[in-house]
């Protein structure tokens, strides 16, 4: 049996990189999926190619109203939301010193204030149906500090910390809320970053993993849905590092 049947599961962020590839790995598992993002030509885009379990609805994360829209259309076509995946993210590199307080609110606002907004929109119903899981996508920057990476570290641990307390929260219920937090993944947000100079952010990035490669979409989608499965029914509360050693002890050089 798929591993997702008939759930229905909304994943943010689900344009491109890891939201797309959690979007094809939930449909593959047989369930009904809404991609959702602000790119909604890409969105559109992906949610055609993955067929008929697939569709999108457009939604800016920093937006209280637009995510009252986007599970109003969910549930009007499903009747329910089971998996909510927090994955809209920004990466923001600068140090604290000459960056600005638009840039620390714009940061906040995507990868902080999107996940609160989420599960605040998505947990009423799934309480009251005693079910449902929650996947917040952090990093393994929520977790630990990096040179030039402060504010969006801060939002990054912030993720972390509201997962820990709203799995507390919704325990009673059955409902599970979990984080996942990776190391750098090869997607074109990493790459748009910069942060390799001129031999590229991947490959700047690469020697610095114990396992001396990044990570693909794919490999950090199967946790997420195993977060988002039956599988995981007792795990809530809790992180889960993909990181390939990196946490485990290398410092930043």
């Amino acid at each position: 049996m798929a591993r997702l049947e008939s759930k229905v599961a909304l994943v943010t962020g689900a344009a491109r990189g890891l939201g797309a590839a959690v979007c094809e790995w939930m449909v593959n598992e047989g369930a009904m999926v809404v991609g959702a993002d602000i790119n909604s030509a890409d969105g559109k885009s992906l949610a055609d190619g993955l067929g008929d379990r697939a569709s999108f609805v457009e939604l800016d994360v920093t937006s209280e109203l637009s995510w009252d829209s986007a599970v109003s259309e969910v549930t009007r076509q499903f009747g329910r939301i089971d998996v909510l995946v927090n994955n809209a993210g920004v990466l923001w590199i600068a140090p604290v010193i000459g960056s600005s307080l638009d840039d620390y609110h714009r940061v906040v606002a995507v990868n902080q204030t999107g996940p609160y907004l989420g599960m605040r929109a998505v947990l009423p119903a799934m309480v009251e149906a005693k079910s449902g899981s929650i996947v917040n996508v952090s990093s393994m920057n929520g977790i630990r500090g990096m040179p030039g990476e402060a504010v969006y570290s801060a939002t990054k641990h912030a993720v972390i910390g509201l997962t820990r307390s709203v799995a507390l929260e919704v325990a009673e219920s059955g409902v599970r809320v979990n984080a996942v937090c990776p190391g750098p993944i090869d997607t074109p947000m990493l790459e748009e970053a910069d942060i390799g100079g001129e031999e590229g952010t991947a490959e700047a990035l690469k020697p610095l993993v114990p396992f001396k490669r990044l990570a693909t979409p794919a490999e950090v989608a199967e946790v997420v849905g195993f977060l988002a499965s039956d599988a995981s029914s007792y795990c809530s509360g809790a992180e889960f590092v993909v990181d390939g050693a990196w946490t485990s002890g290398l410092s930043f050089s």
